[in-house]
């Protein structure tokens, strides 16, 4: 069979086994898109990044939304993704930052970002509040996720979360298996009562048969006792599924039903296709990949067309080819109603350049400002928003989804694909906005901070974390 060949751009990337930049291009081979780089010392590597050509133009038509940090720590000396820090090649703010409060876990996942360990070195109140303050140094105060490692394993949890509110973080969240939530009575109310917002929760799925092939354990029970945990102590929680190729993507229309049944409590649906970080005998393959329009074409087949693919737009500050999301209203008999504001826009509409109520959101300008908003704003439980609301008291309740609001609850589906060293597309990379602080007290770019050779060797983590 002939294949039709197109090149879309050059761009660059890393070599798999040694980490070094190389050119790369995106070209189009009939309806799939590809990653080609050519390493003159390990060879030729091709990476499906996108199945669907037209789709593949019709979301590049958002174009950049590149807005250079304010501040920056390192000098390039090398090229990306060697010096971040972050770079003055960066090219966007900071949404949310990962602090990785410690590398203890009490499962041990074969599927893991945070590379987790038996290390019990966790990095001191002091030394956080070091990386907060650095933080804020770099001009704004920005969307907060706890993460590890599992952060429930430290005991002063409640502390950090009062520390980081004191020093005027506004919204906060905690990545989290859910384990101890479930297993202890009265713990998420502990950490509601410090000043937690939302909990990020690991859900793969609503069959034990997914949480044994991916975490190595029968998890569910637990997933369901921690939601209702969170509930009771009125915390938002966000449905985290790491999909993965022939074990849990049949699953993603029952995920959503399973969330959407325990609104308000469960605000959010956030799937991320695999990745693969760590060590690896040989390149995965592309089959072993998914890829965001086969997502949303999943999503609008397994929920029987009550949620389309055309309801989600790419994210408003990152690059387009990063996420997908879509905000949606939660009737009372069940039914989901698209938002006619788009998922990432300012809290409460308004015009081009200011929100409708005057809380000082902008809708375009400073994209991540924006996103940090929607997700401080949709991510909590309607009871925390309370007081957001008493500040957007002045809405025009003309606005039909500002009045359905007030009487429906909101609900968002997204998803992220993270880049590893296969696909890695660096100008994504430098608009990158969800960032991590490095034990060096660097702020490094997601995908940089957990990128690693075929070997595990990594640019920003302790080599000796990397495992498959």
């Amino acid at each position: 069979m002939t294949v039709t060949q197109q090149l879309l751009a050059e761009t660059e990337s890393v070599c798999p086994v040694c980490l070094q930049t190389l050119t790369a291009q995106r070209v189009a081979e009939d309806d799939n898109i590809y990653l080609i780089k050519l390493c003159p010392e390990h060879g030729l590597f091709k990476t499906i990044l996108w199945r669907g050509l037209e789709s593949y133009r019709h979301w590049g038509k958002r174009g950049s939304r590149a807005a250079r940090p304010p501040v920056c720590e390192t000098t390039v000396k090398h090229g990306c993704p060697h010096d971040c820090g972050l770079c003055p090649d960066h090219l966007q703010h900071t949404c949310c930052v990962l602090l990785e409060v410690t590398q203890r876990c009490n499962i041990k996942c074969p599927v893991c970002f945070a590379s987790a360990t038996d290390d019990n070195t966790d990095p001191s109140l002091a030394e956080i509040e070091t990386w907060l303050r650095l933080l804020l140094a770099h001009g704004s105060k920005v969307n907060l996720q706890l993460s590890g490692g599992e952060p429930t394993m430290r005991d002063d949890l409640p502390q950090i979360i009062v520390l980081a509110r004191s020093l005027g973080f506004d919204f906060l969240q905690l990545n989290t298996n859910g384990i101890r939530l479930a297993k202890e009575n009265g713990y998420a109310q502990r950490l509601a009562d410090a000043g937690l917002d939302c909990v990020f929760l690991q859900f793969d799925g609503v069959s034990d048969a997914v949480y044994k092939h991916i975490r190595g354990a029968r998890l569910l029970d637990l997933k369901t006792a921690a939601i209702d945990h969170c509930a009771e102590a009125g915390l938002g929680v966000v449905l985290v599924p790491t999909l993965v190729p022939g074990v849990n993507v049949g699953e993603i229309g029952e995920i959503i039903d399973f969330a959407l049944a325990r609104v308000p409590a469960v605000r959010a649906v956030h799937f991320q296709p695999i990745s693969y970080f760590g060590r690896y005998p040989a390149p995965p393959a592309d089959a072993d990949r998914l890829t965001l329009p086969e997502i949303m074409d999943e999503i609008e087949a397994q929920t029987e067309g009550k949620v389309h693919a055309a309801d989600f737009s790419p994210g408003s500050a990152e690059n387009a080819y990063c996420s997908f999301s879509g905000k949606f209203f939660v009737g009372k008999d069940g039914a989901l109603r698209p938002s006619a504001e788009p998922a990432a826009n300012a809290c409460c509409g308004g015009d081009d350049t200011t929100s409708a109520c005057g809380c000082g959101v902008p809708s375009r300008g400073d994209d991540a400002l924006r996103a940090r908003q929607f997700v401080a704003a949709h991510w909590i439980t309607p009871e925390q928003r309370e007081t957001s609301d008493e500040q957007c008291a002045g809405i025009d309740v003309a606005s039909l989804d500002a009045f359905l609001a007030t009487r429906q609850h909101s609900f968002c589906i997204s998803a992220m694909a993270f880049q590893d060293a296969w696909n890695l597309d660096l100008e994504r990379l430098r608009e990158c906005f969800i960032h991590v602080v490095s034990p060096d007290r660097r702020i490094v770019p997601f995908c940089a901070y957990n990128l690693t050779a075929i070997s595990g060797e990594s640019l920003y983590r302790h080599p000796a974390c990397a495992e498959a």
